[in-house]
């Protein structure tokens, strides 16, 4: 990995983050710098990078897509209705005291804007390709044993674009060591939908469920 605070201040260039990204991450290393990030030009018309939230030594990773307009104004993933609702599957699933590092494959927030609000827009590949040393220095931060992918964005990341959440959750997966080699790789990735979806979904009770049976695999997987 780069050394911190190269090209700082500068604009983007479209090179991706590894410029900014610690050459030995910490979790706090990793918060201090993503600020200064200017890989892309998601930067431009945010509040703040939303760098992941944990403690170092998390045996789970719960990897999201992206930050939404309330994480973006506090600073911190899964503090909206998203968060709540995986806040109470994690709890029914029996993970709810399970320390777990929660972060997102890209660390801005897009939108559009209409109807005086700011309206999510899913990040393009080359905001996952151009964001993915900053997800890479918090898997070397934190080193899980494993982690969970909540949805589309967060799978193809790390298993490439041919993965479909609804051919591969609720499953434990290999980590891909051919795609990624770590310090130390975490020992497999279980798949299951995003919870912002759940909360779209015409058959919430189940499409919940679901997601709660997911989290178990995770469960099990972690005794």
């Amino acid at each position: 990995m780069a050394a911190t605070g190269a090209g700082r201040g500068a604009p983007h260039d479209g090179g991706g983050a590894a410029p900014w990204v610690p050459s030995e991450p910490t979790v706090a290393s990793l918060k201090a710098a993503v600020q200064a990030c200017r890989g892309c030009e998601l930067f431009e018309d945010t509040t703040q990078a939303v760098m992941g939230d944990g403690p170092e030594g998390a045996r789970l990773m719960l990897l999201g897509e992206q930050p939404g307009d309330r994480e973006d104004r506090e600073g911190l993933p899964f503090v909206g209705p998203a968060g709540r609702l995986l806040d109470h599957a994690l709890e029914s699933a029996g993970l709810g005291d399970v320390p777990a590092y929660r972060t997102n494959v890209v660390k801005h927030f897009r939108h559009e804007r209409g109807a005086g609000k700011r309206i999510h827009k899913s990040p393009s590949r080359w905001h996952v390709a151009a964001c993915e040393p900053w997800l890479l220095g918090e898997l070397e931060a934190v080193r899980p044993v494993g982690v969970v992918v909540l949805g589309a964005t967060a799978g193809q990341s790390l298993l490439g674009p041919s993965f479909r959440v609804g051919a591969s959750r609720g499953r434990r997966i290999d980590w891909p060591t051919e795609r990624f080699a770590l310090t130390r790789q975490p020992g497999w990735l279980v798949a299951t939908a995003h919870p912002s979806s759940v909360l779209r979904s015409r058959q919430r009770d189940a499409d919940l469920a679901a997601l709660v049976a997911d989290l178990e695999v995770a469960r099990d997987l972690l005794r």
